[in-house]
């Protein structure tokens, strides 16, 4: 065996060996089984390696063990040795330079991202070559949740998810009878051929491909069917644009629509037929908030209060209509507080709805400003105050309400103008009882919001002063009293309704600060409580036995037995 001779780089010539058998064949330390293998350096690597027959193909094997690679018995002179050290010096030179390469890339003659990705995408492909020629083992389900080992496959049908608190697949049988069958002639540990139709990750790489280059995919019959049924129950939207262009039919906003309505109703040359149908148009879209503030906008609202004055009473209940749907506007829940410029201060807040009810009425305060100031609250008054026919009176009512709630300052305009005096006579006309428990039902609603209203304000501390202030100028209890509104509520309590006795009853234990000692020298009120209170109490007990424990008689006997215990 010679020396051992330095690696040397490409293109110098040197003189390299292996171990040989008997016969003249090379032998490698790393295949002694195989006598036809032969020793090599390749320069392109930095380890030398050997190489060894292995069926058809040759197999690398690594030359670190000693002696494997060796060089003749040296006998050089002295020139050669000189210039084999001038050679292995420029050989650690290549191999520093190659290791400044590798680690910093500015230095590499080539690009080691590159390299890297295509090892990755080598190691990748051959690691999906690998899974397509896995076979899997069967996992057989039962209709409990198991846990599902990684390499195993899960019959057709089977119900597989992820347990999020353990992480693991789990599985199980549908409960569906046509899965049950999937299991039939399997047996437990069984391997899972992998058949002709089953996709691999070659074909849905391909398909895949196929899929972003936009490539259709043919339509079976049945998808071919199901569109030629389709056309025929459909028109394509060419031919229906071309239909709405022959018919001439131009579709409209809201806003251009309120816009058509209020000049047909402002018009000299329309009927009054045609203009009561455009205020009833007009009511239905102003109910919306959006729509109340886009009639403002345009002047629509101006229109309307100045339909007020006409001297038709279509005309004016129509009118009142409208007014009272724009002042209370349809919208959903949320409070929302705010004040104007003009020091008028108004709160946005919602009646609850009965129950199975929909939509929440709201008070729209920019309407309510702009009627405020175009004379709206004045001209219902009149009509009010004047010989009307009653279903006018009831509209021109239902605006007025509308207009007052929540707004302290037309509270104060309306107490000025003498309302209060206007519906004492509503409500002692004869055939009013609708209308008088409409007003009751009113003179509720403004007292227990003023009295919320200073009850917030000493809770939360957060209600603007101005509202406040506005709040208490509004003098409205000791206006009730002085007008006799106590005695006015007590008699309505003998309406036959109970919904009308229900608002009553609410209505004086809202007055009984104000009007405790009227009540206590009323003999006939308390004669009237005392009835009802028997009357209730059967109903009451008729109740009970129905099995309704909070039924409606029982709340009103539970009013009533309040008012009596305050009175005594």
């Amino acid at each position: 065996m010679g020396s051992w001779l330095p690696l040397q780089p490409p293109g110098i010539v040197g003189v390299v060996s292996a171990p040989r058998l008997p016969g003249g064949k090379p032998k490698c330390d790393w295949c002694p089984r195989e006598p036809g293998c032969w020793g090599k350096l390749m320069w392109h690597s930095a380890v030398p390696f050997c190489r060894r027959k292995k069926g058809r193909s040759w197999q690398k094997a690594k030359a670190f063990a000693a002696g494997s690679i060796t060089m003749a018995p040296q006998g050089l002179p002295p020139s050669r040795m000189a210039l084999l050290e001038m050679l292995l010096g420029l050989l650690m030179a290549s191999c520093f330079t190659f290791c400044l390469s590798h680690q910093n890339p500015e230095f590499a003659l080539t690009s080691p991202g590159k390299s890297r990705t295509k090892e990755v995408e080598r190691k990748e492909t051959t690691a999906e070559e690998e899974l397509d020629s896995e076979i899997l083992e069967v996992f057989h389900p039962t209709h409990e949740w198991q846990a599902l080992r990684p390499g195993q496959g899960v019959p057709a049908g089977s119900h597989v998810r992820l347990n999020l608190q353990t992480g693991a697949r789990e599985v199980k049988l549908q409960e569906e009878d046509k899965f049950r069958s999937n299991l039939k002639g399997l047996k437990k540990g069984r391997r899972l051929d992998i058949n002709t139709n089953t996709y691999t990750s070659q074909d849905l790489k391909s398909a895949l491909a196929k899929f972003k280059e936009g490539a259709e995919v043919e339509s079976s019959k049945e998808d071919k069917a199901r569109q030629a049924k389709v056309k025929r129950l459909f028109r394509p939207i060419e031919e229906l644009k071309k239909d709405f262009e022959e018919l001439n039919v131009v579709i409209e906003t809201d806003m251009q629509i309120m816009v058509r309505l209020i000049n047909k109703f402002n018009s000299s040359s329309s009927s009054l037929e045609e203009k009561i149908a455009a205020l009833f148009d007009l009511e239905y879209y102003v109910h919306q908030m959006d729509n109340a503030q886009d009639l403002l906008s345009f002047g629509g609202l101006q229109v309307v209060i100045n339909g007020l004055n006409s001297t038709e009473p279509l005309v004016k209940e129509y009118a009142a209509f409208v007014l009272g749907a724009a002042f209370s506007s349809w919208a959903f829940d949320g409070p929302l507080e705010g004040s104007y410029s003009d020091g008028m201060v108004w709160r946005q807040s919602f009646w609850k709805p009965k129950a199975g009810s929909l939509n929440i009425m709201k008070i729209n305060p920019k309407v309510q400003v702009e009627a405020i100031e175009g004379g709206a609250l004045q001209k219902l008054l009149v009509i009010l105050a004047t010989e009307q026919p009653l279903p006018a009176k009831k509209k021109v009512l239902f605006a007025l309400c509308s207009l007052l709630r929540h707004f302290p300052y037309a509270q104060q305009q309306f107490l000025k103008l003498g309302g209060l005096q206007v519906l004492r006579s509503l409500v002692q006309a004869k055939g009013t009882e609708v209308l008088a428990v409409r007003v009751v039902t009113l003179l509720y609603d403004l007292v227990t919001e003023k009295m919320f209203a200073e009850e917030e304000a000493e809770l939360t501390r957060e209600a603007s002063p101005e509202k406040l202030q506005q709040y208490r100028q509004v003098h409205l209890l000791p206006s009730l009293r002085e007008q006799g509104w106590c005695e006015i509520t007590a008699r309505l309590l003998a309406l036959p309704e109970h919904d009308a006795r229900e608002k009553v009853l609410q209505t004086l234990g809202a007055l009984l600060a104000t009007c405790r000692n009227r009540y206590r020298q009323d003999p006939q009120l308390s004669r009237t409580l005392v009835s009802l209170q028997a009357e209730y109490q059967a109903l009451a007990t008729l109740e009970l036995q129905d099995g309704e424990d909070e039924g409606y008689f029982r709340e009103l006997l539970g009013s009533i037995d309040s008012l009596l215990k305050e009175l005594r």
